[in-house]
């Protein structure tokens, strides 16, 4: 693992010039070009492409993505190794990581997500307030309505997965494992492939993701993050608090002692 100088978060098997991407000067035209003709707005009305930035070579549906495709729910997008994808859908906004496979099935309309199934790589989300979706991984589900997450599938270890609550609500599953998570400031969960200690749930520190991140995607889809919004920052421990008060728990170590619906 390694620290970045400027960050709290641990990488983990991820470089700098990934969780760095907000600033690349072409990420940066791309977004004032993006908010200078109408952002999610217009992207939502169909008048142009929903793709911000799209950095090397990603398919749509088993075809090649050009920044002039929209992608809807229903496709299927593939990244491979340096490249990367910036899109917005409806009310939510995507980063795609290299070396990522994932799936959106289809909600209500064409820029509805019922499901983000994550096959494997990483994606940064920030998700406007609507009526219940799923992020699914081979190990977890997660089922949010307002929030912003990162979720990650480590194929070197069995597909286990990671998922940050970086903020909001989100309901928890892994296998019997169930909790809710209850988020002001990053709350970590590892979805395991082979149960820890009885449990499929288990608590994680926060790696591979940055709060300028989930800024930069939030302004892309006409929001702020909690933290922007309360006007500061909380412990980037992974449990989730604003701040460290005695006797905290991270709700999959709750999971522990209570069963597994805490």
């Amino acid at each position: 693992m390694s620290q970045h100088p400027t960050s709290q978060h641990t990488l983990m098997g991820r470089t700098e010039s990934e969780v760095l991407w907000f600033q690349r000067r072409s990420f940066l035209l791309a977004a004032g070009a993006w908010s200078a003709l109408g952002g999610a707005a217009a992207a939502h009305a169909q008048s142009r492409s929903n793709i911000v930035e799209l950095s090397g070579d990603a398919t749509l549906n088993g075809e090649r993505l050009s920044p002039a495709h929209t992608i809807q729910s229903g496709d299927t997008i593939a990244t491979g190794p340096g490249s990367t994808v910036i899109f917005v859908l409806g009310s939510s906004a995507f980063h795609v990581r290299q070396n990522t496979m994932m799936t959106i099935d289809r909600g209500r309309s064409l820029f509805s997500v019922a499901v983000l199934r994550l096959l494997t790589g990483a994606v940064v989300s920030v998700w406007g307030k609507a009526n219940k979706r799923l992020i699914v991984t081979p190990t977890l589900t997660a089922g949010i309505r307002g929030t912003g997450v990162y979720t990650e599938v480590f194929p070197t270890q069995d597909d286990r997965s990671y998922f940050c609550n970086c903020y909001g609500v989100v309901e928890m599953t892994a296998g019997a494992d169930q909790v809710l998570s209850r988020s002001q400031y990053h709350q970590s969960f590892w979805g395991e492939a082979a149960a820890k200690n009885g449990r499929l749930l288990t608590p994680a520190a926060a790696i591979n993701h940055t709060d300028e991140e989930l800024e930069y995607l939030a302004r892309l889809a006409d929001q702020r993050t909690a933290w922007q919004i309360a006007g500061h920052k909380g412990i980037k421990d992974g449990k989730g608090y604003m701040e460290a008060v005695p006797g905290q728990m991270h709700p999959a170590e709750m999971l522990g002692r209570l069963g597994s619906k805490p």
